[in-house]
C-alpha cells in the first residue's frame, strides 16, 4: 500500500479559509516554520509536514546523491505523495484555497508540485533549487508565485533561481522576486515580503 501520511503539526481553521501548507529545509521539521505560517494567516488552517526522507538524519522532502544532483524518481514519488496530501487535506478542511510556503527543499518540493499538478493557489518558494529543466507544459495562469532568493547563495545559485522563474513565467505565473544580497540564509527583507504577498488571503 502506497504510505499517504506525514509526521506533522497542524493548526486547523475556519471551514472556507485557506490551507497554507508549510515545508521546511534539510535537515528542518514541522516546526521549522508552523508558527511563522500561524503568524501570516492566523485564520487559515496551517499543516507542516515533516520530510519522509532522512539524509544522514537530517529530514527531507525526496532523494538527492548530491548538492544539487536530484534522484529524479523519488522526486516523482514524493511528487504525487504530496500533491495528493494536499489536496486531501484542503479538502478534509473544506479551505477556500491552497496556499504554499516552502524553504530551500521544502520550496523545491512545492515548486516541482506546483510544476506538475498546478494544485497552489499562491506559493512562496525561499531559496529554491530546480537543477533541471521541467518538462510539464500545462498553464499556470492565475497562480501567484513569490519567489525569495541570496545573491550569494551557494546552495541555490542565482542563474537556476531566475531559469525557474522565468519557466513558471511562462507557463502564466505571475511571479514576483525578491533578492537579498546574502547566501541561503533568509533575510529580514524575505520575511516582510512574504507577509505581504500573503497579506488579504
Amino acid at each position: 500500500m502506497t504510505e499517504t501520511g506525514y509526521v506533522h503539526r497542524l493548526h486547523a481553521g475556519a471551514p472556507g479559509k485557506p490551507i497554507l501548507i508549510v515545508l521546511h529545509g534539510t535537515g528542518g521539521d514541522e516546526n521549522q516554520l508552523f508558527d511563522f505560517g500561524r503568524q501570516l494567516l492566523p485564520e487559515a488552517t496551517v499543516l507542516a509536514p515533516r520530510g519522509d526522507v532522512s539524509e544522514h538524519g537530517a529530514a527531507r522532502f525526496f532523494r538527492r546523491s548530491g548538492e544539487g544532483v536530484y534522484d529524479m524518481a523519488d522526486l516523482s514519488r514524493a511528487t504525487e505523495k504530496m500533491a495528493a496530501y494536499v489536496k486531501a487535506a484542503a479538502d478534509e478542511h473544506q479551505s477556500s484555497r491552497i496556499l504554499g510556503l516552502g524553504f530551500s527543499n521544502g520550496a523545491n518540493i512545492l515548486a516541482n508540485v506546483l510544476i506538475e499538478k498546478g494544485i497552489f493557489d499562491l506559493a512562496v518558494l525561499m531559496h529554491p533549487l530546480i537543477p533541471f529543466q521541467p518538462e510539464a507544459s500545462s498553464t499556470l495562469a492565475g497562480r501567484k508565485v513569490l519567489v525569495t532568493a541570496g545573491r550569494r547563495d551557494p546552495i541555490a545559485p542565482v542563474a537556476l533561481t531566475e531559469a525557474l522563474s522565468q519557466h513558471l513565467k511562462g507557463r502564466g505565473a505571475e511571479i514576483g522576486t525578491v533578492w537579498h544580497p546574502g547566501g541561503h540564509e533568509i533575510a529580514p527583507l524575505e520575511i516582510d515580503a512574504v507577509r505581504d504577498f500573503f497579506s488579504g488571503y
